[in-house]
């Protein structure tokens, strides 16, 4: 797919005004050229262009809040004194996988003053004795090359980023986390809620049980009571009959 084509369908129904970040990644790029990109994405502050075949960034247009251009894996030899007039914000720029070979290709960026991380890994540049040293004296802005300070100590993730686009998706990534966690903890209430009825429920099983072995035990007691009073009653009348048969005989 040819790069204007790209832009046309990652734009979805958006106008360039509204786009801030915009990914070209391996389509082609027109003669080794950038072809479809104007000054309108004014409001660009993430290009990526790796892959498309580039040789020049001459056709760069004016983006005055792009901070962060991914140039990976093109054909760039040199030219980049278009990069300082074209992106006077710029912050981060990786030039991996091009065609550099000399430090002297790299002084034009010694007028992108926000620059504070530059990637240059796969470059033939790399190979220059003194390389790290020699980058950091033309670029005394930098504050990270090839991911790495000048005390070799690595870039944080929120270095490596572009600042503001990012720090947004971190702080609606705490979000979620809080979100979960609030749910997690919600969801453990709730089944400390259902233990504590189940206990509840068991305990009252039980009592009812108890109640119920006494309600037996009273009704057990009242018929033996009842029993021993039939009993009794029994003898008393057996007692009368006997002393009424007594009498007789004694009328006789």
């Amino acid at each position: 797919m040819d790069m204007k084509k790209r832009i046309h369908l990652e734009l979805r129904n958006r106008t360039p005004p509204d786009v801030q970040e915009l990914v070209l990644d391996n389509c082609r790029s027109n003669e080794g050229k950038i072809e479809g990109l104007s000054g309108e994405f004014v409001n660009l502050e993430f290009l990526s262009l790796i892959n498309v075949g580039l040789t020049s960034v001459l056709n760069l247009p004016k983006l005055p809040k792009l901070k962060k251009l991914e140039l990976s894996d093109n054909r760039i030899s040199g030219g980049l004194d278009v990069l300082a007039e074209k992106l006077p914000n710029l912050t981060h720029l990786n030039l991996s996988g091009n065609k550099l070979k000399d430090i002297s290709t790299l002084e034009p960026l010694k007028k992108l003053e926000s620059l504070k991380s530059l990637d240059l890994f796969n470059c033939e540049v790399t190979n220059l004795n003194d390389y790290r040293e020699s980058v950091f004296k033309l670029l005394p802005q930098l504050t990270y090359l090839d991911g790495y300070d000048q005390e070799d100590k690595e870039a944080s993730d929120s270095d490596a980023e572009v600042d503001g686009v990012d720090e947004e998706d971190e702080e609606e990534g705490e979000e979620e986390d809080d979100e979960e966690e609030e749910d997690g903890e919600e969801e453990e209430f709730d089944e400390e809620d259902e233990d504590e009825e189940e206990i509840e429920d068991e305990e009252d099983e039980v009592s009812g049980e108890e109640e119920g072995f006494g309600h037996d035990g009273e009704e057990e007691e009242e018929e033996e009571d009842e029993e021993e009073d039939e009993e009794e009653s029994g003898k008393g009348e057996k007692r009368k009959r006997e002393a009424d048969d007594e009498g007789d005989e004694d009328d006789d």
